[in-house]
């Protein structure tokens, strides 16, 4: 069966980092686009960024252009997201995803002191 195993989230200082992983299998990886998408509290689901099945190509939404850095490792079917000088409003549960088809299970990350 298709599995995305988010892990890396916790509560994090603002100004601080993450690091985010999302192991996939169960499908060929390294066909697909893969997304990072979040839900903070009480709000809808928010497309964080994307990066091309051979990973020379990503996009990010505005708000973390310059703080979020999406990479893949195609030969560890992993995904991963770097999460530098996080804000509160960061705060949500974060999915990796292969739109529309395949979600992970979510990893909470908090922002607060």
């Amino acid at each position: 069966e298709v599995q995305l195993v988010e892990s890396g989230g916790g509560l994090v200082q603002p100004g601080g980092s993450l690091r985010l992983s999302c192991a996939a299998s169960g499908f060929t990886f390294s066909n697909y686009d893969m997304s990072w998408v979040r839900q903070a509290p009480g709000k809808g689901l928010e497309w964080v960024s994307t990066i091309n099945s051979g990973g020379g190509s990503t996009s990010n939404t505005d708000s973390v252009k310059g703080r979020f850095t999406i990479s893949r490792d195609n030969a560890k079917n992993t995904l991963y997201l770097q999460m530098n000088s996080l804000k509160p409003e960061d705060t949500a549960v974060y999915y990796c995803a292969v739109f529309p088809f395949y979600w992970g299970q979510g990893t909470q990350v908090t922002v607060s002191s």
